[in-house]
């Protein structure tokens, strides 16, 4: 499965973007997709997930309440809305798909994007 993942950018603290993600692939539609993120100097760590069955929804703490995570099942493409984004959101996001959640940083993909960098500026 390609992914093919939009919309990073700078943006200064407080601001919005919204990351997209397309899957090529017929069933992607089938499969539970998600985004992760590494930071300058940091570890790799999961951000958002949704399922593909019912549309539940995972975050990692620090973005709840900020990040929403959806997908359009007809465009196999899936979101990340980042609202009231900080300095520490700053990091290269990767879309990711397949596998299995089994909870918030509880996911293990089969297939990864290549990078989107976000900036966020004080």
């Amino acid at each position: 499965v390609q992914l093919q993942a939009f919309g990073g950018g700078l943006v200064q603290a407080g601001g919005f973007l919204r990351l997209s993600c397309a899957a090529a692939a017929r069933t992607a539609s089938n499969y539970n997709m998600g985004w992760f993120r590494q930071a300058p100097g940091k570890e790799h760590e999961f951000a958002a997930a949704i399922s593909w069955i019912g549309g539940t929804t995972y975050y990692t703490d620090s973005v709840k309440g900020r990040f929403t995570i959806s997908r359009d099942y007809a465009k196999n493409t899936v979101y990340l809305q980042m609202n009231s984004l900080k300095p520490d959101d700053t990091a290269v996001y990767y879309c990711a798909a397949g596998g299995n959640i089994r909870g918030s940083g509880n996911y293990y993909p089969n297939y990864w994007g290549q990078g989107t960098q976000v900036t966020v500026s004080s």
